[in-house]
């Protein structure tokens, strides 16, 4: 199956991407960033149509357009804009397709929510009260950013409480790794230097697309 192929060729070239950068081999890793994302578009593409197929398509889309642009983030500021956008309209689908998605379980398990729940705003709090000072002009994007993916990751958690096991746990999983990464990587660039930032960066956000993706492809199709 095509994408069962894809799936495992986007597994191999995230690892040997990661490996790259580990070794402190950047420059040639650089070029390489531009066709890891294409490998999972693939795969979803090639996967027989289901309902929110055109939205994970769409979300990987934008994802891959902020990976690209970010590329050149040192040659003008606008490209980290430009990438931020990409980012942040992928992060809306991806909240479009939770929606969407049909719920199975009854029975929420609510409990988790409102811990998911508190641990969201916490995590916010903490983030923005660390981050704002150092912002300047671009406190409003960084804001919205950061209340969109949280957003996002609680879409997440109230899809874990309704979906079926595995796909929501696949689904959660992507989500706070996710989060994890655009968190590493604002710290990095706006409060202070993280220890090998651009691997920690990337392997949360590979492993985060991977999750998501197959999580989604695991939810009952209709």
């Amino acid at each position: 199956m095509k994408t069962a192929f894809l799936l495992k060729f986007y597994i191999a070239f995230s690892t040997i991407y990661l490996i790259l950068l580990l070794l402190n081999w950047e420059s040639t890793a650089f070029p390489l960033k531009a066709f890891l994302m294409p490998a999972l578009i693939a795969a979803v593409y090639f996967h027989p149509n289901f309902t929110s197929k055109k939205f994970l398509l769409g979300a990987l889309i934008f994802s891959w357009i902020g990976d690209v642009v970010l590329m050149f983030q040192s040659l003008n500021p606008l490209f980290f804009i430009g990438g931020l956008i990409a980012f942040l309209i992928g992060h809306i689908i991806y909240i479009i397709l939770f929606n969407r998605e049909k719920r199975q379980i009854l029975n929420k398990n609510s409990r988790f929510l409102r811990i998911g729940t508190l641990s969201i705003m916490i995590y916010l709090i903490v983030m923005l009260s660390l981050l704002l000072p150092h912002l300047d002009a671009m406190r409003l994007p960084v804001t919205v950013y950061a209340l969109t993916i949280s957003l996002m990751l609680w879409t997440a958690v109230i899809g874990y409480t309704e979906w079926e096991s595995p796909a929501n746990a696949w689904i959660l999983t992507g989500a706070i790794l996710f989060v994890a990464s655009d968190s590493i990587l604002a710290f990095n660039k706006f409060y202070q230097p993280v220890w090998l930032a651009s691997f920690f960066i990337m392997v949360t956000y590979l492993a985060a697309q991977y999750a998501i993706v197959v999580g989604v492809l695991k939810l009952p199709k209709y």
